[in-house]
């Protein structure tokens, strides 16, 4: 399978599977939009439990910064999925149930202002233990809010 091609289903739905398990993720409000392997996107809606300045009404840079984690962790886990080909799925997924944060860098660039908060996320690279993710995180007018560089276990 090419890079740009569509996740196979059983993978689709074992991504899906994984992200489901994390509480976190649902009371961000998360929601996963697309998995490939090239790419993953997610968003999340703008709240008012999710405000970090009440004066502004902006988004918390902490939000900010999970949403590009949860992105980040998303892509290290389908890049090292790939290192595992004669594996079944269930399998492999299990091989990966340790994948974690090592590091992660944001940078905040405009305030987090906006009704919707997307999220992109793009391998930079994957090793035997260790991932690396570039996230970006754009408001609904297109900007770029913040960018992110995460360092992930995967092995």
């Amino acid at each position: 399978m090419s890079a740009t091609e569509k996740l196979a289903p059983e993978l689709m739905q074992a991504a899906q599977y994984f992200f489901d398990q994390i509480p976190f993720n649902h009371l961000v409000g998360i929601q996963v939009d697309s998995l490939s392997l090239d790419e993953v996107r997610m968003h999340v809606d703008m709240r008012e439990e999710l405000v970090g300045n009440h004066m502004q009404g902006i988004l918390h840079g902490g939000v900010i910064a999970s949403i590009l984690d949860v992105a980040g962790g998303a892509m290290a886990l389908l890049g090292a999925f790939q290192r595992f080909p004669e594996l079944p799925v269930v399998e492999r997924m299990m091989n990966l149930s340790k994948l974690g944060t090592i590091d992660m860098r944001v940078d905040y660039l405009r305030p987090g202002r906006g009704q919707r908060f997307d999220a992109k996320a793009t391998l930079l690279r994957a090793g035997n233990k260790v991932a690396v993710v570039r996230s970006e995180l754009h408001n609904d007018e297109g900007y770029l809010i913040a960018v992110g560089t995460g360092t992930y276990l995967v092995g």
